[in-house]
């Protein structure tokens, strides 16, 4: 059997649901001004682009690699670094939240402390999934096809349910903030390479 199986394509399919993550970390329209909040905006904004970009590029390296005649060792490879990448990123936007400290709005120290936590989880998953994929066998296509598909289960679960606490986060005017800091505009652009465009 030549080349790696069609769950190959769902692997990419899952993982570009995971950077749509990222474009929680982005809000929609708004003009009223606090000097307080747009500080901790651009604070965490500037601190997400780069790893917005990191992520963006792990998402593209899996895309890649999904052809059907990338062989499972090139494939195991490409996916194992995107994932160590992926957790990075995720860590360190958490450790940009929680240094950012509470956002200056109601709830605002609930909201950060449950999106520090959501980014370290998420962090860990993608850590996870790296041990997955580095266990796998490449030297049997038909299991390393199944490996693949429970990691793309996971992936699925993983961009379904990791939203949640950024999207509290970003809520109202924090939301608000975020969208008027250039480097949050930019951090979408490079993170929605394979997401759907969302209007807020």
């Amino acid at each position: 059997m030549e080349g790696t199986h069609p769950v190959n394509k769902k692997l990419a399919v899952a993982l570009s649901g995971g950077a749509v993550l990222v474009l929680a970390l982005t809000g929609c329209g708004g003009d009223d001004t606090n000097e307080k909040l747009d500080a901790w905006a651009k604070e965490v904004c500037d601190g997400v682009q780069p790893q917005a970009k990191k992520i963006a590029d792990a998402n593209a390296a899996i895309q890649k690699q999904t052809s059907d005649n990338s062989k499972p060792e090139d494939v195991q490879k490409t996916d194992s670094q995107a994932f160590q990448d992926m957790s990075e990123a995720y860590k360190a936007i958490g450790a940009t939240v929680d240094k950012a400290g509470a956002p200056d709005v109601e709830d605002g120290e609930k909201k950060q402390q449950d999106a520090v936590k959501e980014l370290n989880g998420i962090s860990s998953s993608y850590a996870s999934l790296k041990k997955q994929v580095d266990a796998l066998d490449t030297k049997d296509q038909a299991k390393f096809a199944d490996g693949l598909k429970d990691i793309a289960t996971e992936l699925e679960k993983l961009s379904k349910s990791g939203n949640d606490a950024l999207r509290t986060l970003e809520e109202g005017e924090v939301g608000q903030a975020m969208n008027r800091q250039e480097s949050c505009k930019s951090a979408t652009a490079s993170a929605s390479v394979s997401a759907p465009a969302t209007e807020g």
